[in-house]
């Protein structure tokens, strides 16, 4: 009798062992991806990682560097009409989001991403010792995912700007920011890569050249510093590679190269002055370089030029080779991009080309998007469109149940008043961008090359779409 209950006893042992390791193949199967994302590293046999510490390395100087000139940037926009609060209250409630920005200066410019701000209505800056400023947009830039913000406060602590084109791969960095409203966090990573183009920007003169590292980044460190170890500034954290949303392996950040040219520019201008190549380019692979008869596969190729463009008037023609930019070397559309993008119409460029096996070096004129060499002034956009612009009042937003908006307060000869539209109009959106304040018109302007849509609201409810050219 004793062996018998002996043998049951190991019996039920042995089927509970077998049932835990049957549990355990399943939920290795059923949380197994079906196929290996391109965005997750598989392991290697013998790989090995080496930890800062075990590197000798130390953080701390770096991270008090830079904290403090790392802020909580807190926006606050209207909802939509169909938003949850408009149908449960009926009334319109408030869009509340949070990202990070950069103090540049001690009389209180920042930088943070244009997608942190782009929507907003009011914009909050929290500093590190927790002292809190409304803050003024001075501009955007979609293009860059750049936006320029203004505070007036004392004691500011500005950050070092460092030289993000002396970073190499696998240089230490730090991500500064407010990931989940968690201020003040600090994470290191290596840089992973240089001139990335992850296609995030989706516009016509979108200029990727991102610093990609392993630092966590998360919602919330958008606009936060990317830092040298010895806390400068090299670049600003504006996305992460990820399926779920969150930190996944990989982030990306503006270099400060793009990021000191914008901020330039939107201080003395209030927007980017972009100088133009004017070409259509793809990169040099293996299979153009052979068609090409080329030795080595290097450099950017001339799709075509567009006419009476900069690259055309300087005698660039389709199938040469780009190799260098003021005698940087180019070997990617991104970092072609990012050369160009540093200057301004009417500067001139240095280009070495292979023509034909053959080098040749021009000099390049830029030009602007309407073609010329003129800076493009907020002024002139206004005068295009004939108009004088005011806010709209809160209560009237909530009266004509619309989230944002511009109103036309006088007319004079322009686009607008050819078009059809009557003062008292309040644009909604332009080219589908929601608009706000009169610097969304006039970004929304800047980056249209093409007709101009327009949507909005008069103040007895009529909702009325006007379309016209930019020329």
């Amino acid at each position: 009798m004793e062996k018998t209950n002996v043998r049951q006893m190991l019996a039920l042992l042995g089927a509970s062992v077998m049932g835990g390791l049957v549990a355990l193949g399943v939920f290795g199967m059923i949380n197994q991806p079906h196929q290996p994302s391109p965005l997750v590293s598989q392991p290697l046999v013998g790989s090995y990682s080496v930890s800062a510490e075990a590197a000798g390395l130390d953080f701390t100087m770096a991270a008090a560097r830079s904290v403090h000139s790392v802020v909580h940037v807190k926006t606050r926009a209207a909802s939509s009409p169909s938003s949850f609060y408009d149908l449960l209250w009926g009334q319109q409630g408030a869009v509340v989001s949070s990202g990070s920005g950069v103090i540049l200066s001690a009389d209180g410019y920042i930088v943070t991403n244009n997608h942190v701000v782009e929507s907003s209505n009011e914009i909050e800056v929290v500093l590190n010792d927790k002292r809190s400023f409304r803050a003024e947009v001075v501009g955007k830039d979609p293009s860059t995912d750049l936006a320029l913000l203004k505070i007036e406060g004392e004691g500011l602590q500005p950050i070092e700007m460092g030289n993000s084109d002396a970073l190499r791969v696998g240089e230490w960095v730090l991500a500064v920011g407010n990931p989940f409203n968690l201020t003040s966090t600090v994470t290191a990573g290596i840089v992973s890569a240089k001139g990335r183009n992850i296609n995030l920007l989706q516009n016509q003169y979108a200029i990727e050249s991102f610093i990609q590292t392993d630092a966590a980044v998360n919602p919330g460190n958008s606009g936060g510093a990317l830092v040298s170890t010895d806390g400068r500034l090299v670049g600003i954290n504006t996305a992460i590679a990820s399926r779920s949303g969150s930190f996944s392996g990989y982030s990306f950040a503006i270099p400060t190269s793009i990021v000191e040219k914008v901020v330039n520019d939107l201080k003395e201008f209030g927007q980017v002055q972009r100088g133009l190549l004017g070409v259509n380019i793809r990169e040099v692979d293996a299979p153009v370089a052979q068609e090409l008869g080329l030795d080595k596969v290097e450099g950017v190729l001339v799709v075509s030029t567009v006419e009476n463009g900069a690259a055309a008037e300087a005698g660039i023609k389709p199938n040469d080779v780009i190799l260098k930019v003021n005698g940087a070397p180019v070997n990617s559309v991104a970092e072609l991009q990012q050369a160009v993008s540093l200057h301004r119409p009417g500067q001139s460029v240095s280009l070495l080309l292979l023509r034909d096996e053959e080098p040749l070096e021009l000099d390049v004129v830029l030009k602007n998007k309407h073609g010329n060499t003129d800076m493009v002034s907020m002024d002139s956009y206004m005068r295009m469109l004939g108009a004088e612009f005011e806010p709209v009042d809160p209560l009237e937003l909530k009266r004509l149940r619309i989230p944002s908006g511009v109103k036309v307060a006088t007319l004079s000869p322009g686009k607008l008043l050819r078009a059809g539209v009557r003062e008292g109009y309040v644009i909604t959106k332009v080219n589908n961008q929601l608009v706000a304040t009169v610097e969304d018109i006039r970004v929304a302007l800047e980056n249209s090359s093409g007709g101009i849509y327009i949507e909005g609201i008069y103040p007895n409810g009529d909702s009325e779409y006007y379309a016209f050219g930019m020329q």
